[in-house]
């Protein structure tokens, strides 16, 4: 090989003098970058990190999902003839994600722990690590692209090719230090790829479904996490209508998220037509829920902290779509930086944004970055009080 000529991993040397380190979660998608990066001749080193013990997160013993995922990558690895590390990161993913994941919901907001573990765990924490094993790079099997601007020379995060599995809301908080680092070998190809190569390559788990629950959360019973690790999340009070009628009591704000009309225990609608309550605010000082038609959750303003731009923000502001929730579409919006974070203007009133989530901006398919949502606001209509 030239000098002037690059491997797949953007590198100018052979591919087994090239050394990727790949975090392997068990799961088949870091599991088919690991076998093909070995396949191709790169000199892999698996890395698995043990974040929790699932049966203290769900108090019963002998469940142990994690360690199952741990078993599969190692089995993948040894199949394969690759090294592989476990390494335990329970103190510091219970200190960067757990705390702030049940914190996050005892001040009433909707927080997404896999962003913060990406922020933290993996892409500061492993990375590290990474670098100390001497890896050119470190390689994940998110769905997401990494494109390097032929005029600029630096790396571009862009949106996957497979739309229904791409991850790029949750990875907006990515740097630009990382993301030179960083390498997403699956982003430009769809799921049904990555399944035929997890066949092709006889991996152990080729057949393993997706996970669709946060990993500490068990089916999905984020509420049970959270009063375990604080009892005192179920302390009961009123569920108040916007225009100041106590509506029925709830069982814990903890059980509520912005945008929730099913099971809110007060029955029927809010006028004539019987249409729906919807939770509208959440308060923790007061520790009421407030309810209210779906028109009193639209809001045009949203406010963000911690921001992180992989693009400079004009004063005049940036013209970007932004996606509220992981599941919403992107919608038109303008940004704006402030003094203390950013905020974004929408061209549309959209519903349920709730403080916690996050704002992840693009430019066409490009992620310049985004921010944590703080509040928000209508112009044309007052917050509920």
């Amino acid at each position: 090989m030239t000098m002037d000529k690059l491997n797949s991993m953007g590198f100018a040397k052979p591919e087994k003098e090239t050394r990727v380190v790949v975090a392997m979660s068990g799961g088949v998608d870091s599991s088919v970058t690991a076998a093909l990066l070995h396949e191709q001749g790169y000199d892999v080193v698996g890395v698995t990190l043990q974040l929790y013990d699932y049966g203290a997160a769900v108090d019963r013993k002998g469940a142990c999902c994690a360690g199952q995922d741990i078993y599969d990558a190692r089995r993948v690895a040894e199949s394969k003839g690759f090294p592989h590390y476990v390494l335990n990161y329970e103190d510091n993913f219970k200190e960067s994600v757990i705390d702030g994941f049940v914190e996050s919901y005892l001040q009433g907001e909707t927080p997404i722990p896999c962003v913060k573990c990406n922020m933290t765990v993996k892409f500061r924490d492993l990375l590290k690590v990474a670098h100390d094993l001497g890896a050119d790079c470190m390689a994940t099997g998110h769905y997401i692209q990494r494109v390097v601007n032929d005029e600029t020379g630096h790396a571009e995060l862009h949106r996957a090719v497979d739309i229904t599995k791409d991850q790029s809301y949750f990875l907006f908080a990515t740097t630009q230090s990382q993301l030179d680092f960083l390498r997403f070998p699956l982003g430009g190809w769809d799921k049904s790829v990555t399944r035929q190569h997890a066949d092709r390559l006889g991996l152990v788990n080729a057949a393993k479904p997706d996970s669709q629950d946060i990993c500490f959360v068990p089916n999905g019973d984020y509420a049970a996490v959270v009063k375990k690790i604080a009892p005192h999340a179920e302390n009961p009070g009123d569920i108040v209508h916007i225009d100041g009628r106590v509506m029925g009591r709830h069982t814990g704000i903890v059980n509520y998220t912005i945008g929730q009309r099913k099971g809110l225990g007060i029955g029927g609608g809010h006028n004539d037509n019987n249409d729906p309550y919807y939770v509208v605010k959440i308060d923790p000082a007061s520790n009421r829920v407030l309810v209210g038609p779906k028109s009193a959750l639209a809001r045009d303003i949203v406010y963000l902290k911690d921001c992180n731009w992989l693009t400079a923000i004009p004063e005049n502001g940036l013209s970007v779509l932004v996606k509220l929730r992981s599941m919403t579409r992107a919608v038109e919006a303008t940004l704006f930086a402030t003094p203390d974070g950013a905020e974004i203007r929408l061209d549309e009133a959209q519903f349920g944004v709730s403080p916690g989530q996050a704002a992840a901006c693009y430019i066409d398919q490009r992620v310049i970055g985004g921010g944590w949502i703080t509040g928000s606001d209508n112009k044309s209509m007052p917050l509920a009080a």
